[in-house]
């Protein structure tokens, strides 16, 4: 049994310390967020191209262009041009979080709208409804004015998961005995 506990206790330790590695990396999306988006776009890029050659070597040492459904080529012709693309639009693609922003606005005057058919019908509810799209609609507004605000949002939901992951992995590491 001890031997048993000292591995729970280690992969306890070994688990807080991925977290730590995890919320330092929640606390550098918050830092640079632009800066962020850029480094994920060029390793996604690079990975992008890796598989694209990859996919072409296949084609070519797999001899299958005699295979009348072996798309290697084009696949790996394709995952090249986008990983080329993402890296070259790095900048582009962290505006693309800017359409969560209106999306978010849509669906808050969807919200609004519902709001006004509830207090038609005479329903209290329809007061919450309303408050509530409108925190959505300054949500929105607010992601499509800071492109970043998602990345930081990821970060900070990054940091809590780690403070909660780690809280939980104490508590396990300090009631090991008794699950035995």
């Amino acid at each position: 049994m001890e031997y048993i506990e000292k591995i729970f206790k280690k992969t306890g330790w070994i688990s807080i310390l991925e977290s730590v590695i995890f919320a330092i990396l929640g606390a550098i999306v918050i830092w640079k967020p632009e800066g962020t988006v850029k480094a994920i776009s060029f390793i996604l890029g690079i990975i992008f191209i890796i598989v694209g050659i990859g996919k072409m070597i296949n084609y070519f040492s797999a001899k299958g262009k005699y295979d009348l459904y072996n798309y290697d080529l084009i696949y790996g012709l394709m995952a090249c041009v986008l990983g080329i693309v993402t890296i070259v639009y790095s900048n582009t693609i962290g505006s693309i979080f800017r359409i969560i922003g209106i999306w978010i606005i849509y669906s808050s005057f969807i919200r609004m709208s519902l709001s006004a058919k509830l207090k038609a019908l005479k329903l209290n509810i329809w007061i919450y409804s309303l408050i509530l799209a409108i925190i959505m609609f300054i949500c929105g507004l607010y992601i499509t004015m800071n492109s970043g605000a998602v990345i930081v949002t990821i970060g900070v939901m990054m940091i809590v998961y780690s403070i909660i992951d780690i809280i939980e992995d104490i508590i396990f590491m300090k009631n090991v005995k008794e699950i035995f």
